[in-house]
């Protein structure tokens, strides 16, 4: 039986993993909008992403006898003015989500909970990889500057970003 501390601390950060994907969503919805194709793709993978990440989360707090909480998703921004306003606050948001899991990881670390310090472990790397890409995306992209065409090539590599659903094993 999983405490209640830790109950709480994994349905707060279910309920972050859903309101990321709704970001994302809101993302791809405006880059499709401005006709940036490749980027509402990369922004629509991502949203599956973090979809994949709540609900392993859910499913590992029902195994372990918990509730779920599923809370009202709080209003996202809807427009970004570039994909490189886009991209910066995607990077500040991962470095956010970051936190958000160290955090969940010394609670479950002080509540001498080691199961769900293990299973905390992939999040842990998943969010060293979700800053590495898009720290690359942002810097490709202060490297092509306000150039259309280096823009536009980006915007076509993006495109090619496929799903992979999230796998623990």
């Amino acid at each position: 039986m999983i405490s209640k501390t830790i109950e709480k601390a994994l349905n707060t950060q279910i309920n972050a993993e859903f309101w990321s994907a709704y970001l994302y969503l809101a993302m791809s919805a405006d880059m499709a909008h401005k006709n940036y194709k490749g980027m509402a793709n990369w922004y629509r993978v991502q949203h599956q992403e973090e979809l994949d990440h709540a609900y392993m989360m859910m499913d590992y707090l029902i195994r372990r006898g918990g509730k779920v909480v599923l809370e009202p998703i709080a209003n996202v921004p809807s427009e970004w003015a570039t994909p490189q306003q886009a991209l910066a606050e995607t990077l500040q948001h991962e470095q956010k989500v970051t936190q958000l899991i160290n955090n969940l990881y010394a609670t479950a670390e002080s509540e001498k909970d080691y199961a769900t310090r293990q299973m905390l472990n992939w999040y842990v790397a998943e969010q060293v990889e979700e800053e590495d890409s898009v720290q690359d995306l942002v810097d490709t992209l202060m490297r092509i500057g306000d150039d259309p065409t280096g823009i536009y090539k980006f915007d076509l590599e993006q495109a090619k970003r496929t799903y992979t659903p999230a796998s623990k094993g």
